[in-house]
């Protein structure tokens, strides 16, 4: 495969696990709305942060809600394609997700971002693991699937 074209499996399949990501965290942010991950409460505190640093005017809340769910898209499908093609996508992908996990759970604390959105409960803590988790693997699959039509 040229090197070109792994690039773009790389990022077209990261861009795709980070679009699954987002759709089971907004999903489930409505359906269980008590002990849900908030990476979208964190992803808004965090750009009001550095929008504050900058000195630059701070958005409304809808205009806030949608660069958080772009700079998600975005960093999330860099961050995923790490994964990258070929062999070892799985594990690379498990690995990168339990990584990403575990960091959403133990970063924004020290970050100065808040805890609970992330690390509420048990069961929160374990969805925010367990989403990043099934981000890099449905990263991983899509690039094998993008392999396979490629033969």
């Amino acid at each position: 495969m040229k090197k070109s074209s792994s690039v773009l499996q790389a990022l077209g399949s990261g861009l795709a696990g980070a679009v699954a990501l987002n759709i089971l965290h907004e999903t489930v942010r409505h359906l269980r709305p008590a002990d849900a991950p908030r990476m979208d409460v964190l992803g808004e505190r965090g750009l009001r942060k550095l929008l504050r640093k900058a000195g630059a005017p701070q958005p409304n809340e809808d205009t806030a809600y949608g660069l958080t769910m772009l700079g998600d898209l975005v960093s999330n499908g860099l961050y995923y394609s790490l994964v990258g093609t070929g062999r070892g996508v799985w594990v690379r992908g498990a690995a990168l997700g339990l990584a990403a996990g575990v960091g959403g759970v133990v970063l924004p604390g020290p970050m100065g971002l808040g805890e609970a959105p992330s690390n509420r409960t048990p069961q929160t803590k374990a969805m925010t693991v367990a989403w990043y988790l099934l981000g890099g693997l449905a990263t991983a699959g899509f690039s094998r699937a993008w392999s396979k039509t490629r033969k």
